[in-house]
């Protein structure tokens, strides 16, 4: 804008010129007086016009620019604003009957930590993503591939420390009840507390659906599961017939009787292929509910069946051959028809969906080959 100072200095000019631009214009001084006043009204309208055009421009960029800076904000994935609305959808929470009693979730789960070790396999099933699991988990040859393309870090054998949980982000953990420290974890993530053996592994696999929000995934999987049992359970019975299986792990003072519900392909022996175990560990481990038993070398032949599932027990560090190596082993019916079949000691003792996965074609072509 023309400052006033400016103005003065060309009526000045104007004033001290009158007489030159009288006689060049032919007129009188009245008629520059004129002239002058109507040129200084048009340097002053001409001033006034560029300010506003330069206010109105000003305006417009500021306009634009701060229209320009919302459109960012709105399209960037880190803006507050979309940020806070995605979180809200993605942090829903909903309730969920956990063995302990009912707690918030998040509806769905993105970043579970699975202290366990045996509920990880479900989770794999549902392709739920696993952020931290025990080492025993991590271990399981039936998951391991999965978890390590997933980047599940091994938390140990021991309770992990609250820094390493801190570092997985966690927005659930699942735990057994009656586990150590639940009132800590529950001040960095929701806990589901799971009794183990409570259910079986088909209605465990309901509700962990229902937990992770994949229910319909949980049910396609149980019938993709009965499908095949309901094909290959009529070969399995012709090749056993009315002999007896048993499920037998050596350990420093004895043997552990395996049944029904408790892996070691126990849920897929007895539960799905309906075979019998011998009168003794038929009543201990299976009709009793408890799912196994504890018994010496000396009663071993009477727990014994035509056809034997092994292997060392994975929670003992003596050495097997205590067991296999003595007489009484060396002398049943089994093992002198070569019907004993050694399970894996780190993988087999799981009975999540995928370790049972894994398990059936082993069972069926071992319980196959018996009928030789």
């Amino acid at each position: 804008m023309i400052s006033l100072i400016t103005i003065i200095n060309i009526i000045y000019l104007i004033e001290s010129n009158t007489l030159k631009v009288g006689l060049f214009l032919r007129s009188t001084k009245r008629s520059s007086i004129w002239i002058m006043m109507a040129l200084v009204f048009m340097l002053i309208l001409s001033a006034c016009g560029q300010s506003a055009s330069n206010t109105a421009k000003d305006g417009a960029e500021k306009t634009t620019a701060s229209s320009d800076a919302g459109s960012k904000t709105s399209n960037n994935s880190d803006g507050s604003t979309d940020t806070g609305a995605g979180a809200g959808a993605e942090d829903e929470m909903v309730s969920f009957q956990s063995d302990a009693g009912e707690v918030k979730v998040p509806k769905n789960p993105k970043r579970i930590v699975d202290l366990t070790a045996f509920s990880t396999g479900y989770f794999v099933a549902l392709n739920a993503p696993v952020v931290g699991a025990t080492t025993g988990a991590m271990n399981n040859k039936y998951i391991k591939e999965q978890l390590a393309a997933q980047g599940t870090a091994d938390l140990g054998d021991q309770p992990p420390t609250p820094e390493q949980l801190l570092a997985l982000k966690p927005d659930l953990f699942i735990v057994y009840t009656g586990t150590e420290g639940i009132d800590k974890l529950s001040q960095i993530a929701p806990v589901v507390q799971i009794e183990y053996g409570k259910r079986n592994y088909k209605d465990l696999m309901l509700e962990m659906g229902k937990l992770t929000n994949r229910e319909e995934a949980a049910k396609a999987w149980i019938s993709k599961w009965e499908a095949q049992i309901n094909e290959l359970k009529p070969k399995v019975e012709a090749a056993v017939g009315n002999r007896t299986v048993s499920i037998l792990n050596p350990y420093d003072k004895g043997l552990y009787v395996f049944g029904h519900n408790y892996g070691r392909g126990g849920e897929i022996i007895y539960g799905e292929f309906g075979l019998r175990a011998p009168t003794k560990a038929q009543a201990e481990a299976i009709d009793s509910g408890t799912g196994w038993a504890s018994i010496s070398i000396e009663v071993l032949p009477d727990y014994a069946g035509d056809i034997i599932f092994t292997s060392p027990w994975s929670g003992d560090t003596s050495d097997s051959k205590k067991i296999y190596e003595n007489k009484l082993w060396k002398n049943l019916p089994a093992v002198k028809a070569n019907h004993v079949f050694q399970l894996d000691p780190s993988s087999d003792t799981y009975n999540d969906p995928v370790s049972l996965e894994g398990q059936l074609k082993f069972i069926t072509d071992s319980l196959l080959s018996a009928s030789k």
